[in-house]
């Protein structure tokens, strides 16, 4: 059994949680939360028998042997290098932190620490994802990729009504680009690499994040569109074009449907059985990797988070969005 810490206690660790019980392996051990009044209630509902109101000390309680991080975005690296030194494996939310810079240094204390460390991006663990990676060289050369993740917030009223949440608040590393845009992102790199080129624009708000955005990526054969929101929806699907045909997907985020459409106007469908819980397959895979000794996953790699972080970091340099936690990494 693998001895599971949490970190953070909103709806997003209780969908883990849910997830996560249905992997062989996993047992729900401790959870940390800033009020130990909140940690209690947390560990009530869930049956779990250890809290701890300091990270430093469920690391090192030896009650536990792994870490689901979902902290806000800016805590992500100091709780995840507070574990991995204490020899705690780390599966931490999407996106890995809140820049590059900071990302290096989690990948480097998971490496000299010999310990697991995972991006909990999801959707490239999904069978979908698998599907449209082991089919795309069906579409000949490839032109275009383009994916949309518009879903408002439900903080978004809030922020309207003048209370500035977490989602909306720059102190956290948040944002649209953070939250959404990433999504569209990550698979991007998962399949295609690195582009050439970057071009970013997006609408700012009051509180010093961006509400929305589009990216324009440029590669030697193709082009990559990304657009995402916090403040509209948009029931686009996504899609990857290529010279004999494209593979429409519905959700980027989470690939169910997924149709290769042939020009000749024959039709494939991709679509794969998949668990409705699909955090599932992050803590499958997570929970594999330790058990065979690995300390990186093959699919959401140290390459491709680095690589995705260069893409957000160089975005946010050209729509003027800065967290604190570029001003403290660029002082280390």
């Amino acid at each position: 059994m693998i001895r599971f810490g949490l970190i953070g206690t909103n709806w997003i660790t209780e969908a883990f949680i849910d997830a996560a019980r249905e992997v062989e392996g996993f047992q729900l051990a401790a959870v940390y939360s800033r009020s130990e009044e909140t940690g209690r209630a947390f560990a009530e509902k869930h049956g779990i028998a250890a809290v701890f109101t300091d990270v430093d000390a469920m690391a090192g309680s030896g009650e536990i042997d792994a870490v689901y991080i979902a902290s806000p975005n800016a805590y992500h690296a100091v709780h995840a290098v507070a574990c991995m030194n204490r020899g705690v494996h780390v599966l931490c939310e999407k996106p890995l932190a809140s820049n590059v810079q900071e990302a290096r240094r989690m990948i480097e204390a998971a490496r000299s620490n010999g310990v697991l460390l995972m991006e909990a991006m999801k959707s490239t663990l999904l069978p979908g994802f698998k599907a449209i990676r082991d089919n795309v060289a069906k579409l000949g050369t490839v032109r275009r990729y383009f994916a949309s993740y518009c879903q408002y917030s439900s903080r978004y009223d809030a922020y309207k009504a003048g209370t500035v949440l977490n989602a909306f608040n720059p102190v956290f590393s948040n944002g649209a680009l953070m939250d959404l845009g990433v999504y569209g992102l990550y698979p991007l790199v998962a399949l295609f690499g690195k582009p050439e080129a970057v071009k970013a624009t997006g609408v700012m708000l009051e509180s010093g994040v961006d509400g929305e955005g589009s990216i324009v990526l440029q590669y030697p054969t193709m082009d990559a569109v990304v657009m995402y929101s916090k403040i509209t929806d948009s029931s686009l699907p996504s899609e990857i074009q290529g010279e004999g045909g494209s593979i429409v997907i519905d959700k980027i985020s989470e690939p169910g449907k997924i149709e290769l459409r042939y020009r000749n106007g024959e039709a494939e469908d991709l679509s794969q059985p998949t668990n409705p819980k699909t955090m599932y397959y992050e803590a499958a895979e997570f929970i594999e990797l330790i058990r065979a000794g690995r300390t990186e996953s093959s699919v959401n790699t140290f390459e491709n988070t680095l690589k995705t972080l260069e893409i957000m970091d160089e975005a946010r340099k050209q729509l003027g969005l800065v967290y604190p936690a570029d001003l403290a990494a660029a002082a280390d």
